[in-house]
Parts: structure tokens; sequence; C-alpha cells
């Protein structure tokens, strides 16, 4: 999109390009959503940017009203494959956080410093920018929904310092921690007691259908680590996480009466959910591996143009606008279970899950980490996959190279090539995969993923 483009964008409200762009203000300082409800502003005193951490590093704070950053993420990162999408993806997870800029740039394969200029020269920030912005956003959250000390949340979120955190809360949404806390709206979910966790909102970007992804996630349950409970259109789905600092157990409610069609009138929503984390400097990687899961950062705008002019799809498309592709919680699980299937995996969980230090209704155990079931069946494909994770040789994070992790994938024994396409699809987020064998023809691309979701959904292709 060029600059005149965004700004029919911005003087629309049109919210198809919410977390795709941000523009802002010259004359107020402050930067927006495409679809923020303010008087459009002039022309000539719009700045664009490709990035959040971009408008802040250029001094533009965030807008109250439209809460900038709030938005989905943009799609572009999970269908990249290039360095800056994978960079992209790792930041998300909270990479640099945890390892800092030069443990990101060995995920990549990179140099710090190339890493940096790539990222600067198309974005418009470096991955420290855009780790701090995510930074800010995740003590926003925690600051607005728990009643958690302020101090603890500096350092819950990321920050080495609590002068860096009030400084950085300063800048970007010109409030004090204590004054974003007292102008959060009161609720009966806020608060950090046991039975509420941290309430949120996981925003997506066009229609949703929740039903066919709820469907999906109750076939696939595994007790112990998974439940479904509630009638169809009011479900809610909850599990257990493993996470870098501990664990966590998340309820996602299904959304009833969401929009059917894809309109101006319904631009978007979100899916309501709570998390119960062992440590909150958990909280960012938690809600990333979340919206992969629910496939929340997708453009349902682009797929459905490309694939409902389809004469095939194009029924499928309009009878499920917004059809979403799911990913996986945990990478590494979800490979297990696609080479296993879920009765084995169920007694996997049995057997070498961990069990949790508090227990919540049917939700007892964490899927078994690969070092674990390396150990399992010395000999067979599952050990040989588990192995190859537990060491490396397989690498299946956020921001590993798709080609690069098929390759060592195929290289196991006992690995088909139908069983690494569904891991290519889940694990690793790719928008455009065919199962071997299928009639999926490359006049789908780059959205393949999609139209087999459409087809399985349709009953004319069979589940994995």
């Amino acid at each position: 999109m060029d600059e005149d483009t965004r700004y029919e964008a911005v003087r629309s409200r049109d919210a198809r390009f919410d977390g795709e762009f941000f523009f802002g203000v010259a004359t107020t300082g402050i930067y927006c959503r495409p679809s923020c409800p303010a008087v459009t502003p002039k022309r000539r005193n719009v700045r664009f940017f490709a990035t959040a951490a971009a408008a802040q590093g250029s001094g533009f704070r965030a807008c109250r009203r439209c809460r900038p950053d709030a938005v989905p993420g943009s799609a572009e990162w999970n269908a990249r494959a290039d360095v800056v999408g994978r960079a992209m993806r790792l930041i998300g997870d909270g990479v640099v956080d945890r390892e800092g800029v030069a443990g990101l740039a060995v995920r990549l394969g990179y140099s710090a410093r190339q890493v940096q200029r790539q990222l600067t020269g198309e974005l418009g920030a470096g991955p420290v920018a855009l780790a701090r912005a995510q930074r800010a956003h995740t003590a926003r959250v925690l600051v607005q929904t728990t009643d958690l000390p302020i101090t603890e949340i500096a350092f819950a979120s990321g920050f080495a310092s609590v002068r860096q955190f009030n400084d950085t809360m300063r800048a970007v949404y010109a409030s004090t921690p204590s004054e974003l806390r007292t102008s959060a709206p009161k609720g009966p979910t806020k608060g950090n007691g046991p039975s509420a966790g941290i309430p949120l909102r996981l925003a997506h970007r066009g229609p949703y259908q929740s039903a066919a992804v709820f469907d999906l996630l109750a076939r696939e349950a595994v007790p112990g680590i998974e439940e479904l409970t509630g009638s169809p259109g009011r479900r809610t789905y909850r599990r257990t996480l493993r996470l870098p600092y501990g664990t966590g157990i998340v309820a996602v409610d299904e959304r009833p009466g969401a929009p059917a069609a894809a309109s101006a009138a319904h631009p978007g929503g979100w899916l309501d959910a709570h998390l119960h984390l062992t440590d909150h400097r958990d909280l960012t990687t938690a809600v990333q591996r979340l919206r992969r899961l629910f496939d929340l950062d997708a453009d349902p705008y682009a797929v459905d143009e490309r694939l409902g002019d389809d004469p095939r799809l194009g029924p499928l498309v309009a009878a499920r606008p917004g059809l979403r592709s799911p990913g996986a919680a945990d990478p590494e699980e979800l490979a297990v279970r696609a080479l296993v299937g879920r009765a084995e995996a169920e007694r996997l969980v049995r057997r070498y899950g961990k069990t949790l230090d508090a227990p919540s209704g049917t939700l007892t155990h964490l899927f078994p980490e690969p070092a674990a079931l390396a150990e399992a069946a010395p000999g067979d494909s599952l050990a040989a996959l588990a192995t190859a994770l537990a060491d490396g040789t397989v690498r299946l994070d956020a921001g590993v190279d798709r080609d690069d992790a098929q390759d060592a994938l195929l290289a196991l024994p006992g690995m088909d090539a139908a069983t690494v396409a569904v891991i290519r699809a889940r694990a690793l987020g790719d928008p455009d995969v065919a199962p071997p064998g299928a009639d999926i023809p490359d006049a789908w691309r780059p959205w393949r993923s999609y139209a087999v979701q459409h087809l399985r959904t349709a009953g004319e292709l069979e589940s994995r």
C-alpha cells in the first residue's frame, strides 16, 4: 500500500487494516490504528508506520481512545518466511526479553548487526524497540486487569528496572502506571485470585468461524491436558501450558453470535480468555501462543478474496467466511501428537506427563517434554522424533526456517510426508500447505492451508 491508499483507509476508518499499519498525527503527538473514531487529521499532518514501535520511536504516544496496542498482529509476519517475518514471530514469543538480541540473532542464523539493519530498514524499529513496545503492552494489561503490585508488574513485563518501566509507560501512554490503573474500568473479573486469572480479549480482524475451530479442538482434545465444556456456541476450551518460566492454565470462550459475513459493519471482534500463570513473566509468550493456536492474526479478507473466486471453493467460502487454519499452543507437542495420534498421546500424558502442582478440574498434567519421551520407546519413530527435538536436530520454534524444519523431519525414521505436512501447517503456522496426494491445486496459493480447512469442514477431505 502506498501512503495515499493508507490515508484513504484512515479516512474511511477501515478496521480491516488495524494492525497492518499505524499512523501518527504530528499536531497532537498521538499514534492510532486506522479505524480510530477520532476526527480524521489532515493529510499533511499524518505519518505512517509499519509497527507501533516505529511510531513510539518517532516520539508518538498511544491514543487512549482507539488503543492501538490492542489490535491483532499483522498477518504478514505469519505468512513471510524471510528473516524479518521469522524475527517478528520470535520477538512476539518473547525471545528478546529472555535471550537478548544476541539470542535472537543466533536463532535466525544472522549476526546481531544484520538483524538490526534488516528490521530497522523495513520496519523503522530494531529488535530492542520492538520488544520494548511489546513489554509496554504486557504491562498495561497487567496494570489494568490485575491487582498485582506495580513493582512486580515491572519485572513480570520484562523491564530491567522500575525506573525503566515508569519511563516507558509515560512515554508510550502519557500516564504513570498508577494513573493507568486508576483509569481502568472496574469489573467483576479484575483481580488475581484463583477463580479469575488474568482476563484478556484476544482480538481478531474480520469474521471468525469460532464453531469450526472449537469443533476441531473438541475432536483432538487429549484428556489431562485439554477439555471442552458447555454446549455448541457457548463452549469453553481449557488447557495446560508449559512456558519458559513456569506453567499456565488458559480458558478461551467460544464467541456466541459471531458475525457470519465479512462486511464493514463487522470489522472484527475478539475471543474472551482467562490465564492462570505461575509466573507472570510468561504472559506475553502465553498470549502469542494462544493467538497462533486460534489463528487470530490472519487476514480473512485476503484469504476469502483469493479462494472465493474459485468455482470449487467459492460456495464454501461464502458459507463460512473467515474460516481459520488453527495452529498449535506448543509446536513440539503438536509434532508428537501428529505422529502418534490422539489415543497414544493420552497414554503418553498419563505415563510421562508432569503432574500439575495444583490440578484444575480435569486438567492434571503437562504434555511430556521431548527429553522424557526420548527414553519412552528406544528405537521407534517416537523416540527418534523426541530425541531430535530434545537435542535441537529438529527445531520447531516460532522463527525456524520452515523448509529446513521439513527436511529435518523427513530425515527421521518413520516420518512420512503426510505427517510432516500436518506439522508444517499446524506447528509452524504455514498458511500454504497442501497434504500429499490431495487435490489441492497451485492456483490456491498462498492460502492452501485455508483451502484444506474449507474442504475438511465441508466433509470433502478427510481430517487428520
